[in-house]
């Protein structure tokens, strides 16, 4: 790929990451600031955001690096703030309700509750869930 992106420098921005690695991107792309939070996020088990970088600590504090598999079962996983924060799971009934549980790893803010929550919702409407959904912290993953 050395080849395409020595081609492709004079039309890209370039950037480095904190270990100097050289980053490109689009010119005209949209670029938050620094300090823009990131919202909660509900990843799937097996996401490649915890699966495909060389450097997993952008994502993943040291303390939660083995917190998403047990044995060789892969749990579904949320990020707060762009970090790895807990567990998720969702089970439906056969009467349509279903229960989301949320399993942090650690203590959230009122803030950070109320917007995972929230995420927590909008993720259970896109996997199908089409009558009430209860959103409730608790254990996903027993230890």
């Amino acid at each position: 790929m050395k080849e395409v992106f020595e081609r492709l420098r004079p039309q890209l921005a370039t950037f480095r990451d904190p270990h100097g690695v050289e980053l490109f991107d689009l010119p005209d792309a949209p670029r938050p600031d620094e300090d823009t939070p990131a919202p909660p996020r509900l990843l799937p088990e097996f996401d490649n955001l915890l699966l495909s970088h060389a450097d997993r600590t952008r994502h993943v504090p040291l303390a939660y690096k083995d917190s998403t598999w047990k044995g060789n079962i892969a749990y579904p996983a949320f990020l707060v703030d762009g970090l790895l924060a807990g567990l998720w799971k969702l089970d439906e009934a056969k009467d349509a309700s279903a229960t989301l549980t949320l399993q942090p790893f650690g203590k959230l803010t009122a803030g950070q509750s109320d917007a995972l929550t929230h995420e927590a919702g909008a993720t259970a409407r896109t996997l199908g869930v089409a009558g009430a959904c209860d959103i409730r912290f608790g254990t996903v993953r027993p230890e």
